[in-house]
């Protein structure tokens, strides 16, 4: 006689710490989404990220990275890609639906007054929708707080209003610290259409040169200020750095967490870190797997990057294990050796 068991079934015979890695296993998949407080817009829990691929150098990566099923593509205008995707969601428009991929832009600078500073972020958006009507993007954030309380009600103030007119689906910003949400929430001198933010990017790593096709002293002083900044504050979001303070307060607030750079950067003596090695060897996964499974299981959206087409199918193959509740204690304690 054959014995046909249910997945819960097979779940009830487990231990309770077995229970929940099965969960896990069972419900995270390369479709899985996490919809911010009061929307109904699904974000993509796995994301490809676009940084340091300026320009043309973005399309084969990101092409491959559609190829391997990842609907999450992370742009901003300090990339300089951002009409490259647009050209890109067109090209494969006619296999993949608009509606199906997941776009992320940021701005980081303003424009000198609030009507210009809405101008530069709506160019974004043409840039990767098209001046025609209906264009959007899917998510559009603040890059950084540097600048100070008024740029960033200025800066907040044009995301709002691109949010209000339909152009952007969800708002949000990117390195905001527990002082900087606090401000938004207290609303001095905010509209508050928008409370709170959608998302709040706080994993970054830029460590290489500025992008190309800079134009302007203007606009080339502003992304070297915005450049250095981002260097300076490396919010990173991975087992070394896992910015709890922060991440708790956007819990409780009912703000998604994205993590940006989960792959440590790729410094060679994180990667090769014993503890993390045996984890990997114990699953026959790669460190970057287990770095990316990692940031899931804590409920982040997580977003990689590479150029090398093998490791961005790699990257997203981590949805066929689970990291046991062991695992995940022993890496959450690699904070205590920074």
């Amino acid at each position: 006689m054959r014995l046909h068991l249910s997945l819960n079934h097979l779940i009830q015979l487990l231990t309770s710490a077995d229970r929940e890695t099965a969960r896990k296993m069972h419900t995270l998949s390369l479709s899985s989404t996490t919809t911010p407080k009061d929307t109904d817009v699904p974000i993509p829990l796995l994301g490809f990220g676009l940084w340091q691929l300026p320009g043309q150098a973005c399309l084969a990566p990101a092409r491959a990275a559609l190829a391997a099923g990842y609907r999450h593509l992370d742009s901003a205008q300090l990339y300089r890609n951002e009409t490259e995707v647009g050209s890109l969601l067109v090209e494969t428009s006619a296999s993949i639906p608009r509606s199906e991929i997941f776009v992320t832009t940021k701005q980081g600078v303003c424009g000198g007054s609030p009507d210009k500073t809405y101008q530069l972020a709506l160019a974004s958006i043409q840039r990767i929708a098209g001046e025609a009507d209906g264009g959007y993007v899917d998510l559009f954030l603040i890059h950084t707080p540097r600048g100070g309380a008024d740029a960033r009600k200025e800066l907040w103030g044009a995301l709002e209003r691109l949010y209000s007119e339909g152009k952007t689906r969800l708002i949000g910003v990117s390195n905001y610290g527990v002082e900087h949400l606090e401000e938004m929430r207290r609303g001095t001198g905010y509209a508050k259409k928008v409370w709170p933010p959608h998302v709040n990017q706080i994993e970054v790593s830029l460590t290489s040169h500025l992008p190309v096709s800079i134009q302007g002293e203007r606009e080339k002083r502003d992304l070297i200020w915005l450049v250095a900044d981002l260097r300076e504050k490396k919010k990173k979001l991975h087992p070394w750095s896992q910015q709890r303070e922060v991440v708790k307060y956007c819990k409780e607030h009912g703000i998604v967490v994205q993590a940006y750079s989960p792959l440590v950067s790729g410094e060679k003596e994180k990667l090769e870190h014993p503890l993390l090695r045996e984890i990997a060897a114990k699953h026959a996964k790669t460190p970057a797997q287990v770095l990316i499974r990692y940031g899931l299981q804590k409920g982040w959206v997580v977003l990689p990057k590479s150029k090398t087409p093998e490791r961005i199918v790699q990257n997203a193959n981590v949805f066929d294990f689970a990291l046991d509740e062991g695992d995940m204690v022993a890496l959450d304690g690699l904070e205590e050796e920074v």
